[in-house]
């Protein structure tokens, strides 16, 4: 491959339907199991410290604590979704079952199965948020027309995740590399983003720095909107993860090229 192809831009077209189609097909033969398994984490998080915790705790942003939880949870839960099939399922597709090697095979290419990949880790995450949205509003912790804008939130949030995702999963030469991403960028992410506590309770340097991340830009697009309220700065938050996506996207696609086109 050419150093300036290498470097070419993502072309993904339309082509890039029946991979995603293919993921689906295949997914959805375990789809009630899928569902349950990533309903069940941020459920247990959301009930347990909401009222178990929140039951000790005085009321935090002028609400209930279970109900500011609520919100960090519907993007925890994304962000986790999509981070493990961008890692560990689009993995498996490319390294271990050789999926991709076989669709390489046809006349699509690699930008249109790394496109899938991304659409598919997005969309199997917006289930797991649209689950986490339902259980929310059934318990009555958000009555307000505006949680509907939250579904875009929970879409683009996958999108920007799913992006991230894929740049270790080029980079990844097993399964046990995952580790040090959830260890080092995931996990200490989900600690500052204010999906637990409000942020500005950091210290200054670090609420700083944790506002330029992610997971605190979705959080700060879905807590107003489920607590029926305009987003501040919304414009901002959703250039910011629009920004992320495809700047990763895009290094994610130049590194899958140099693994599997050299």
């Amino acid at each position: 491959m050419s150093h300036q192809h290498l470097f070419a831009l993502p072309r993904p077209g339309l082509r890039w339907l029946p991979v995603w189609r293919r993921n689906f097909l295949v997914w959805r033969k375990l789809a009630i199991p899928s569902v349950l398994g990533n309903l069940a984490d941020p459920l247990i998080y959301m009930l347990g410290l909401g009222y178990g915790l929140g039951g000790m705790l005085p009321q935090v942003g002028g609400v209930s604590y279970v109900s500011f939880l609520a919100a960090g949870t519907v993007v925890a839960s994304t962000m986790n979704a999509a981070t493990f099939e961008a890692l560990y399922s689009a993995f498996s597709r490319m390294h271990v079952q050789k999926t991709w090697d076989a669709i390489l095979n046809t006349p699509l290419s690699l930008d249109h199965v790394l496109t899938a990949e991304l659409v598919w880790a997005a969309s199997k995450s917006l289930l797991s948020g649209l689950a986490i949205l339902v259980v929310i509003a059934a318990l009555g912790l958000t009555t307000s027309p505006l949680a509907l804008w939250v579904i875009p939130v929970i879409f683009l949030t996958g999108l920007a995740f799913a992006a991230l995702g894929l740049i270790v999963c080029a980079l990844a030469p097993s399964y046990d590399f995952f580790m040090y991403y959830f260890t080092l960028f995931i996990t200490p992410m989900l600690l500052v983003s204010g999906v637990f506590f409000p942020a500005d309770q950091l210290p200054p340097a670090l609420h700083t720095l944790a506002n330029w991340l992610p997971l605190a830009h979705a959080v700060q697009l879905a807590r107003p909107l489920l607590l029926g309220e305009v987003p501040a700065n919304a414009l901002v938050h959703v250039a910011a993860l629009l920004g992320i996506a495809a700047i990763a996207f895009s290094i994610a696609t130049v590194l899958t090229r140099r693994r599997l086109l050299k």
